[in-house]
């Protein structure tokens, strides 16, 4: 498995403005390929990069000879992800799903994503197809928004699930990012499917340092972070489940270009992770990454062996 340098990262995306399926868009008709060479994309973020080195890894095992880049725009791997020039990303169902939407219908099309995974896959892969993409199937873990109180204020109001918050009466300060103030899945689904009364939005960051110091000192009650977030310990913060699903089913999916790598040589190694990764996985080793420093392909390959998926 070969890392390419930043330098052949950007040459490599500025040459992918539009993918050739576009141009034949419903006439996808070419089988679905095994390459022997093989470029799996990151988004560059930590979780992206240990999802990547993992699908290397497992591909390596396959016996194909795979290299890594990181693209950490969407605007710019998912054209190229077209276009054969990265042949395997990991992404998330519901958001991905979404963004395509986006992209085919406009900025003002209706969400693809719902927190229904069987309606979300249906309607990312009609969305993919003419694209000349092939969407894998999904695993168990799942990068979802969540929200996260102090473990303290929990236990003081008995607080397990967001409905014990909205039956609470309390009011709620929410550090998150200024979006939160419109989007579906944050304030306003709080309010209407949880009865929260947030009396503000307090614009930190998804997840920030800075987020969590002020839920931990008790100037925001609760904030905005992720399922997979390995941080919350260290501030005493505990997340409260979503026990309404509001949040879409944003599991981890394989996205690959069907000419190059949708065939079943692919598929098999991919769907190996897919049976033993779980979303407490992923935090644990955005933890060894983020708070222990470890390099994500050490993190990466380390889990693959006490997994027996690699030697």
């Amino acid at each position: 498995m070969r890392l390419r340098s930043a330098l052949a990262t950007l040459l490599l995306v500025t040459g992918c403005a539009t993918g050739p399926s576009l141009e034949n868009r419903g006439q996808v008709t070419v089988p679905p390929g095994d390459s022997h060479r093989l470029t799996v994309g990151s988004a560059g973020f930590t979780e992206s990069d240990l999802l990547a080195q993992m699908y290397a890894l497992l591909l390596d095992r396959a016996g194909h000879d795979t290299s890594v880049i990181t693209v950490a725009n969407r605007e710019l791997y998912e054209p190229a992800l077209e276009s054969g020039r990265i042949d395997v990303v990991p992404e998330y169902a519901a958001t991905f799903a979404d963004w395509l939407a986006a992209k085919t219908h406009g900025a003002d099309a209706p969400p693809a994503g719902s927190p229904d995974l069987g309606a979300t896959m249906d309607a990312l892969r009609r969305l993919a197809a003419p694209r000349g993409l092939a969407v894998l199937e999904p695993g168990r873990a799942v990068d979802q928004n969540a929200f996260a109180v102090s473990a303290s204020y929990a236990r003081r109001h008995d607080l397990r699930t967001l409905s014990d918050l909205g039956a609470s009466g309390l009011k709620v300060r929410l550090a998150a990012g200024d979006e939160c103030v419109q989007r579906p899945y944050c304030a306003p689904g709080l309010r209407k499917t949880y009865g929260i009364d947030i009396t503000g939005v307090d614009p930190k960051g998804v997840g920030t340092t800075q987020a969590k110091r002020a839920v931990q000192s008790g100037t925001d009650q609760m904030v905005l972070t992720t399922t997979t977030d390995a941080t919350l310990d260290e501030f005493g913060l505990v997340l409260l489940a979503d026990d309404k699903h509001l949040q879409n089913a944003d599991h981890v999916v394989p996205v690959v270009n069907r000419a190059r790598a949708g065939g079943e040589g692919v598929t098999k190694a991919l769907d190996r992770l897919n049976a033993v990764l779980t979303t407490a996985d992923l935090a644990l080793m955005n933890q060894q990454v983020d708070s222990w420093r470890r390099l994500p392909k050490d993190v990466a390959r380390s889990y693959l062996e006490e997994k027996g998926l690699v030697r």
